[in-house]
């Protein structure tokens, strides 16, 4: 029995094969309830967060990944977020390892918004707008590049180093022409891109629907709290709105939940999610009544299935 916290190696979740798995998983009676939320109260300090995404696979794994968020955990130098993985045998309840959870969330987050791209983006999709220049944002950009050919990429941050940093990266590791976007240029660079994604804490919309041009697709994978939001109702309006987990996002994420509550949308505007995607019960954007030129959104609130899914791949290879 591998009963062991399991040490990441470089190179053991390709992008490639999470963004397989992931698809793959989606077409399984995989059992994932909705996230479990707890407020914790810490004295003297701001209050913490732990959340439990359980999921399990009958008669295979089962797993559980806990997060715990302390926002006071700066003040003493110490990360906010940390997040451990079980996975377990789901014959016997058995514990098999132990993983990183935030290498977990990391990777799948990433590969999400990679699958959704391969579904909903238009096949020749070359460039790409990064809104958002932090952990997630650096791992979105090599997952994007692993389904569509990506040739340029503009990043855009509130932090202009941060967004240096990451330009830097693109260019040295991935090879692909990179620059930095100010603030003034997001209009004009919204417009450019074929792909944007969005991967930030913002409470206010960053993309504009008068900014999207036809045939763009929009990636949105930052809000997670109905007081967060990445695009305004204008942009869920004209396009065509997908999410990884539709149930879930609809009590979860400000970019449904705020246009719905204005009456901007409804949520049949929602047309699917990774369910019907990856059992084909729609097609993507070749199903669009006009796929050269309809704007797609797809917004990602995380799933245990894909938390799960990353976890059983990784484990096949220790």
């Amino acid at each position: 029995m591998k009963n062991i916290f399991v040490q990441y190696k470089e190179g053991c979740l390709p992008y490639g094969k999470v963004i397989s798995a992931l698809d793959d998983a989606f077409k399984l009676d995989i059992h994932c309830p909705i996230r479990h939320h707890h407020h914790l109260s810490v004295p003297g300090k701001k209050d913490a967060t732990l959340l439990l995404m359980p999921a399990w696979l009958e008669g295979q794994y089962l797993g559980v990944k806990q997060v715990s968020v302390f926002p006071s955990n700066s003040e003493v130098g110490l990360p906010g977020l940390n997040s451990i993985y079980i996975l377990s045998c789901a014959k016997t309840g058995q514990p098999l390892a132990q993983f990183d959870g935030n290498i977990i969330t990391a990777r799948r987050t990433a590969s999400a918004a990679a699958l959704g791209a391969r579904y909903l983006s238009r096949p020749d999709s070359k460039s790409l707008l990064m809104i958002g220049a932090g952990k997630v944002a650096s791992q979105v950009v090599e997952a994007m590049s692993a389904v569509r050919d990506i040739e340029e990429i503009k990043v855009y941050d509130i932090y202009e180093a941060s967004a240096a940093r990451l330009v830097e990266k693109i260019q040295t590791e991935m090879n692909i022409k990179a620059s930095v976007v100010s603030k003034d240029d997001l209009p004009s660079t919204v417009a450019w891109a074929d792909i944007v994604s969005c991967a930030t804490l913002s409470e206010e919309p960053l993309v504009l629907g008068e900014w999207v041009t036809p045939g763009t697709h929009v990636d949105l994978i930052g809000s997670f709290t109905p007081n967060m939001r990445e695009a305004d109702d204008a942009l869920m309006q004209k396009a065509q709105v997908f999410s990884d987990f539709k149930e879930a996002a609809l009590t979860e994420t400000g970019d449904f939940i705020s246009p719905i509550k204005s009456g901007a949308i409804t949520e049949d505007h929602i047309i699917g999610d990774f369910f019907s995607l990856s059992r084909g019960h729609h097609a993507g954007r070749q199903q669009f009544n006009d796929p050269e030129n309809d704007i797609s959104v797809f917004k990602a609130v995380g799933s245990s299935i894909e938390d799960l899914a990353t976890a059983m791949l990784w484990f096949d290879t220790i």
